[in-house]
């Protein structure tokens, strides 16, 4: 069947019946040429739901051959609607950050409602605990929003974040499935499947109504479905499982008639006479209409008081301004006025709806009548000249996949049926990387990775492409990016060099830096979690190791002496310091140690003052042995200060022979410096450095002296570059 032909057959396939309409679009109109219906022989289908197809199935077959004998044409595919009793709906809220502020593009759109719907999916899927293939059938947007402000179309805006409302429905498999073989079992094939909520809505409540808050309730024999429009949007489905066959029921056991004199009864008291009747004992029996709905009404009640509470649910807690009611289970006498009631809304704005809302449909038969049973099947009819819907299959990396086709199925609702990860579809950055620079935190993020290769039928396609029956789909997957990679000497905290003037020159001292306490060159790459400082100042020392000058070499830092530890700043003046500077220092450097001196001895005399104040109470033993005491300290002191000062005449005569110096090398790309010899070979390293060769950690150690397998006993050059690990 094509569109183009304009001839349309809908089925509702209901509870208690099946109606079969054939229809035509003619300009804006829809002509109805004809409707026949059929009710099921036996209870093959309960609250909307399919127990026997066989039977279902020999139904539409009837009713289909009674369609194709009224128009003369053979009827070969078909318009359905599943019930609302199966449907499940999901209300989520997505948002979608770009980097920077851009111009949102149709893409981005539809991005955005892809991520909705495998959120909803989600949230639908941690909440349904039965083992039920569940399908996505569609989607409403409620509304859209454009940096947190409600907008109608995003396209075309520049934002730095879009956000959706919306509301997705989800179908049980076996429940389509089930309607498919039906079908199939009476020679037709399926050209549109719609929900029935969508069906009675699309008749019932005109777009042009639909910027009103109005609850639609159709009550059919087995369920009374709900819809809720507001703002221009259907913005809630909801279902209740009670309907008109509970009336029927109850009927069949006040009167004790079978359920089929019971639905008889039943309808006939909606005209208000007095109904003949035949019980189970084969009694002729009256009974009126006012005698029926005494009947019925504690389960009127009771629906209502259902119907009401869903409602307002649906609606936020709240009623809404009216009520439409289609269906022939809403058409009892008190539904509407109790409905009404309940809701505390004026009667008037709940009404039963039928010819009213059909102006733009026309029947050609005559004897037509435009009720509210008829809503929902010519909704069936409309719905597939609005939207393509069917189930579709298609193939997903090698994978057959069954999908539900609205007519707007993209490669994102494939991907998200196979439950492919969403993360797969869009480039993924590389690993950030977190760090502190002077105390400050920093975060770099990684580079972006490729996007995923889409292609269909072997031609590249992107996410947002249409996707048909028998598509050949293939994803390979997106990749994520490079890890995050900065070097010390690309942080804007990192000032080049030091420039200073030495002697007269101006000239550049390597800025010191510390990663993790440690010394480092500005080419050092920073690893994750590092504590970075970079100093605003550099050293005596420094200046003697950058520009290459003796280790003992004396300096001054603007004319003033200066030992290793003096701190110089951008644009110091640095020089060598004169014998009579040297001799000056070393002066204030003995004075200032003379008088450390007596003030450690001033403390110890005070001391021991004390301590021979406090000492009143003693033997001679104790004295005698404290005597003893005191000699051996003094001994043992006098002993510790001539090795100690040995020791320091011993070096420092060594050092001013220049027998011995520090040596700073690099060991595995970080700086370490050797102290207190006058050569260093490589194996005096392993003093400096955390390497047990006691616990293996490998199965041999590789060793390296500037990039060449080194002998421990290489002599070492200050800035060697040094390699030491273990290796499997």
């Amino acid at each position: 069947m094509s569109k183009n032909d304009s001839l349309v057959f809908g089925l509702d396939i209901g509870t208690r019946s099946i109606v079969g309409t054939v229809g035509q679009m003619k300009g804006d109109k829809f002509t109805v040429l004809c409707e026949r219906s059929m009710e099921h022989e036996t209870r093959a289908m309960l609250d909307g739901q399919i127990h026997d197809i066989g039977r279902v199935a020999n139904t539409i077959r009837i009713v289909k051959g009674q369609c194709e004998e009224a128009i003369g044409k053979p009827l070969k595919q078909v318009c359905i609607a599943a019930a609302g009793r199966v449907l499940r709906t999901v209300d989520t809220h997505v948002d979608m950050v770009f980097e920077e502020e851009r111009e949102v593009n149709e893409e981005d759109v539809s991005n955005l409602c892809s991520l909705g719907i495998e959120k909803a999916y989600k949230e639908f899927l941690s909440t349904e605990k039965s083992d039920v293939k569940f399908y996505c059938v569609g989607y409403s947007v409620i509304k859209y929003c454009l940096n947190s402000y409600p907008i109608s179309n995003l396209v075309g805006h520049k934002a730095r974040q879009i956000s959706a409302d919306l509301i997705a429905t989800f179908l049980p498999d076996d429940v389509v499935d089930g309607l498919y073989k039906a079908v199939e079992l009476a020679d037709l094939e399926v050209a549109n499947l719609t929900l029935e909520p969508i069906a009675a809505i699309s008749v019932a409540i005109p777009e042009r109504f639909r910027m009103l808050n109005i609850a639609l309730v159709d009550v059919g024999a087995g369920t009374s479905d709900i819809s809720i429009t507001k703002d221009g949007s259907i913005i809630a489905y909801g279902m209740i499982p009670m309907a008109g066959d509970a009336y029927t029921e109850e009927i069949a056991k006040a009167c004790l008639v079978d359920f089929a004199m019971a639905e008889k009864i039943k309808r006939e008291a909606l005209d208000g006479d007095t109904i003949k009747y035949e019980d189970i004992m084969g009694l002729t029996q009256k009974i009126s209409a006012d005698e029926v709905n005494k009947i019925i009404n504690p389960l009127v009640e009771e629906m209502t008081d259902k119907v009401s509470a869903e409602i307002k649910r649906l609606n936020g807690d709240k009623s809404v301004s009216a009520v439409f009611i289609v269906g022939g289970g809403g058409m009892v006498r008190d539904f509407a006025p109790l409905l009404a009631d309940k809701l505390q809304i004026a009667r008037e704005r709940v009404a039963l709806r039928g010819g009213e809302v059909m102006g733009n449909i026309d029947f050609l038969e005559k004897g037509a009548e435009k009720t509210s049973l008829m809503v929902t099947p010519i909704g069936i009819c409309l719905n597939y000249y609005e939207h393509s819907n069917n189930l579709i299959y298609v193939s997903f990396n090698g994978q057959r996949i069954k999908l539900y086709d609205n007519g707007h199925v993209t490669v994102s609702d494939v991907a998200m049926q196979a439950e492919f990860p969403n993360d797969g579809l869009f480039p993924k950055r590389g690993k950030a990387l977190t760090y502190t620079v002077n105390g400050k935190s920093k975060i770099s993020k990684g580079e972006i990775g490729e996007t995923a290769i889409i292609t269909i039928n072997g031609e590249p396609a992107d996410i947002g492409r249409l996707v048909e029956c028998n598509d050949k789909i293939v994803i390979k997957e997106s990749t994520a990016g490079v890890r995050a990679r900065v070097r010390i000497s690309n942080l804007p905290e990192y000032k080049k060099d030091i420039r200073i003037i030495f002697d007269g020159r101006k000239v550049n001292v390597l800025r010191p830096v510390l990663a993790n306490g440690k010394r480092v060159l500005p080419d050092y790459d920073i690893m994750d979690e590092d504590h970075i400082e970079i100093s605003e100042f550099c050293r005596v020392s420094d200046v003697i190791e950058s520009l290459d000058l003796d280790k003992d070499s004396r300096l001054l830092v603007n004319n003033a002496p200066a030992n290793d530890k003096t701190e110089i700043y951008e644009n110091f003046s640095v020089s060598f310091a004169s014998p009579e500077d040297i001799s000056f220092a070393d002066a204030e450097a003995e004075e200032d140690e003379t008088e450390a001196s007596e003030e450690v001895t001033d403390e110890s005399s005070e001391s021991v003052e004390n301590a021979e104040s406090s000492d009143t109470v003693g033997t001679n033993d104790a004295s005698d042995s404290t005597d003893s005491s005191s000699d051996a300290t003094g001994t043992s002191e006098v002993k510790a200060e001539t090795a100690a000062e040995s020791n320091a005449e011993t070096v420092a005569e060594r050092r001013g022979n220049g027998l011995v110096h520090n040596m700073t090398v690099l060991v595995n790309g970080k700086p370490v410096t050797l102290t207190g010899k006058s050569d260093y070979v490589f194996v005096d390293v392993f003093d400096y450095i955390d390497f047990d060769l006691s616990k293996p950690e490998g199965k041999s150690v590789v060793t390296n002296h500037n990039g060449k397998p080194a002998q421990y006993m290489n002599s070492l050059s200050s800035g060697d570059n040094l390699e030491i690990y273990w290796k499997d």
